[in-house]
């Protein structure tokens, strides 16, 4: 079915996105991935190229594009690049990091902070999960004293995307801990600040090229400017947040699956068995339609999705529908792939065997899929 979501302006700019990725990214991912982080020069050559922080206003050095359809094509051409770890940090940055700069920094902040985050210059993290807590964030114990003009922050946080890299984290904290969701506040720390300290960029199944470390915080003097917004009012923040956040794991793991499909495709019909091309096998043709039609139901569901959060109409059950179905599709598809390719499959010099093992994760982060039935779950009344 015909897509009918983008404009001639979203096609051209596809195109540059795709040529960036072909160019900067493909032919460096293998190294990144062996290394376990790309450079930092990825983020300010992706901000030459407009693939950065696209919906800073043009006053901070942005782009002001605030249509999340230019996000989607960044997700979706990743994804069909075969470069997920590579392009991880830049989507996050983007989609789940950004709008708490846009929605709760203040003027100051907004000047301190925007054109770097628009350039690549400050590259930005967000600080959620605890060792032992999972998704119980109302248990943290990563804690911010107010002591004057300055918060005293104590406390670890874990499995942190673009932890290494970051400059800014966007961190939360109880302020009060006596409270539990309204006891929770945001915090900008920053590169440099004593007491700050990474621990190991951690070695994960997959998505290897994607920097993901441990932070730890002893006696950090943050000032009380960098707040974001209210204190105690960060768990609503977070939440607020969210949709934009699940709406884009959903895109990824849609597009990841559609890029499955494309690569197995091509293999099928070039890899022969018993005399005859294994595509033309009927239980071949039989699990590559079955294949498709789910792709294309999701995507007819995800592009409606985009088009709701345009209109501030995304509400937080059908994000978590599209974030718990299209990781779901993308793991069962990236499986049916592997075994279609046969042995093949199973080595990391093909880029189905990459994808397999950067598909797990998509299941768990951003809020579990179960996290997501509950969410639906209680959206009905039960």
């Amino acid at each position: 079915m015909k897509r009918t979501i983008f404009e001639s302006e979203h096609r051209d700019y596809r195109e540059a996105v795709r040529g960036f990725l072909a160019a900067e990214v493909v032919p460096h991912h293998e190294q990144w991935e062996r290394e376990g982080i790309v450079p930092r020069e990825l983020f300010t050559k992706a901000a030459r190229q407009g693939l950065l922080a696209m919906s800073v206003p043009e006053a901070y050095g942005g782009a002001g594009a605030a249509d999340f359809r230019f996000n989607q094509i960044v997700v979706e051409e990743v994804a069909y690049a075969g470069v997920a770890g590579s392009g991880l940090g830049i989507t996050l940055h983007n989609d789940i990091c950004l709008p708490y700069f846009l929605a709760y920094c203040n003027e100051e902040q907004r000047a301190r902070w925007l054109p770097g985050i628009a350039d690549g210059s400050l590259i930005t993290a967000l600080a959620m999960t605890e060792p032992g807590i999972g998704s119980d964030l109302a248990s943290m114990s990563a804690s911010a004293q107010l002591q004057g003009d300055h918060y005293v922050v104590n406390g670890a946080k874990t499995f942190i995307t673009n932890g290494i890299n970051a400059d800014l984290v966007i961190v939360a904290l109880k302020t009060d801990p006596a409270e539990r969701h309204r006891g929770i506040s945001l915090l900008v720390i920053e590169r440099g600040m004593e007491g700050f300290e990474r621990g190991r960029n951690l070695q994960k199944l997959g998505m290897h090229a994607q920097d993901t470390a441990e932070l730890f915080f002893a006696d950090v003097h943050v000032p009380l400017t960098n707040r974001l917004g209210e204190e105690g009012h960060g768990f609503r923040y977070l939440v607020a947040n969210l949709a934009q956040e699940r709406l884009s794991i959903a895109i990824a793991g849609v597009s990841a699956a559609q890029a499955a499909l494309d690569w197995t495709l091509t293999y099928v019909k070039e890899r022969s068995a018993f005399g005859q091309p294994l595509g033309s096998f009927q239980a071949s043709r039989f699990a590559l339609a079955e294949m498709k039609t789910e792709i294309e139901l999701a995507t007819a569901y995800t592009d409606q999705a985009v088009l709701a959060l345009g209109r501030g109409e995304l509400s937080a059950e059908d994000a978590a529908m599209a974030k718990w179905w299209c990781t779901e599709l993308q793991g069962r598809v990236l499986d049916r792939c592997v075994q279609l390719h046969g042995g093949y499959g199973y080595m990391l010099e093909y880029p189905i065997a990459r994808a397999y093992a950067d598909a797990r994760v998509t299941r768990i982060y951003g809020g579990s899929n179960e996290i997501m039935k509950e969410i639906v779950g209680r959206s009905l009344g039960v």
